[in-house]
C-alpha cells in the first residue's frame, strides 16, 4: 500500500492488465487508475469502495482530455480482487457519480464482494491475514479507527512493514509472506474481527450492494480460489440476479486467485465489445 506500489509506477504496468492488448487491437480507448494514495503521501484507502469506485469514474473522465482519442460517452468497466471491488461500485456510483457517462457493464474477475466473509474466513490462511493487516492499518489512519484495541502490540511492527509493501508481482507476494511470518501465531486480540465495532460497520458498508438492474454483469471465478471463495462469488451472482441484473457467470475448474483474470479475459472482452455495440445482455439466472 506504500506509495511506490502505484501500477503506473511498476516494471510492467502495461501486462498487469489483462486482455489490454485485446482491447487496443479492437481500437478501444483503456483507462486505468492509480487509485488514492499510491503514487503520492496520502494513505491508500484500500478496500473502500466509494473511493475505488469514483477513481475509476475519474479515469474515464480523464480520456476525454487525451489528444485525439475522441472517446464516446459509453464504457465498460473490468477488473480483479481489489480492482473487480473497483469495477462493482463503479458500477454502483455511476449514475449518481459520473452522470455524463453512458455505462453498458461491469466485468470482474474474482471480485471483493462481501468483505465480512472474506475477512473472516480467509483469516486461517497466510494470505487472509495479510489482507485484514492491510485493512486494519488504512482503515485505522483513514476512518480513525482503534487499531491498537484489536492488534496485539507486537504485531504491530509487522502489520507496519505490509503496509509499506507491493503485492502486485511475485516478488511482492513473497515479500508479504516473509514479513507476514510473525502473524502466524499472534496478530488480533480478537478471534473475529467482522463481530467488533467500529470494524463491523466499516466491513458491512465497503461490502457491494447489487448493480443497478439495468447494469449488465460478467463474472469470473476459479474453482479454487482460497483468497476469493467461490461460494462468495456465487453468492454476489445470486443477489444481482434476485435484484433483476442479467448476469454472465464463467467458473474456470482448477484456476487459482492469481491467474483468474488472465484465464477469463478472452470471454470478458468478448462480452465488453457485445455490451459496447448494444447487443442484448445474455444471463445465466435462473428464471
Amino acid at each position: 500500500m506504500a506509495s511506490n506500489c502505484a501500477p503506473s509506477l511498476r516494471a510492467g504496468p502495461f501486462e498487469a492488465i489483462p486482455g489490454l492488448s485485446d482491447m487496443v487491437q479492437r481500437g478501444y480507448v483503456v483507462t486505468a487508475t492509480d487509485y488514492p494514495g499510491l503514487g503520492t503521501s496520502m494513505v491508500h484507502p484500500y478496500l473502500i469502495g466509494e473511493s475505488e469506485g469514483r477513481a475509476v469514474l475519474d479515469s474515464v473522465r480523464a480520456a476525454a482530455g487525451l489528444t485525439g482519442a475522441h472517446p464516446s460517452r459509453r464504457f465498460v468497466v473490468w477488473g480483479h480482487s481489489q480492482g473487480g471491488q473497483a469495477a462493482i461500485y463503479a458500477g454502483i456510483l455511476a449514475r449518481s457519480y459520473a452522470p455524463e457517462l453512458k455505462l453498458a457493464g461491469v466485468a470482474a474477475a474474482a471480485p471483493a464482494t462481501d468483505l465480512v466473509t472474506l475477512l473472516r474466513d480467509d483469516f486461517a490462511t497466510r494470505g487472509g491475514k495479510s489482507i485484514t493487516a492491510m485493512a486494519l492499518w488504512s482503515w485505522a489512519r483513514v476512518f480513525s479507527a482503534p487499531i491498537e484495541g484489536v492488534v496485539v502490540p507486537g504485531a504491530m511492527a509487522t502489520v507496519d512493514r505490509l503496509a509499506e509493501e507491493c503485492t502486485g508481482s511475485v516478488f511482492g507476494v513473497l515479500e508479504h509472506l516473509v514479513s507476514e511470518r510473525p502473524l502466524q501465531q499472534t496478530f488480533l486480540t480478537i478471534p473475529d474481527i467482522t463481530v467488533v465495532e467500529p470494524w463491523r460497520s466499516l466491513i458491512e458498508r465497503n461490502s457491494a450492494a447489487p448493480l443497478p438492474e439495468d447494469i449488465p454483469a460478467f463474472l469470473a471465478q476459479g474453482t479454487t480460489d482460497q483468497v476469493v471463495r467461490p461460494s462468495v462469488t456465487q453468492a454476489y451472482m445470486s443477489a444481482l440476479c434476485r435484484n433483476g441484473t442479467a448476469v454472465k457467470m464463467l467458473v474456470i475448474p482448477e484456476v487459482g486467485h492469481a491467474f483468474i483474470a488472465h484465464r477469463s479475459a478472452s470471454q470478458a472482452m468478448d462480452w465488453m465489445a457485445d455490451r459496447l455495440t448494444g447487443k442484448p445482455a445474455p444471463s445465466d439466472c435462473r428464471s
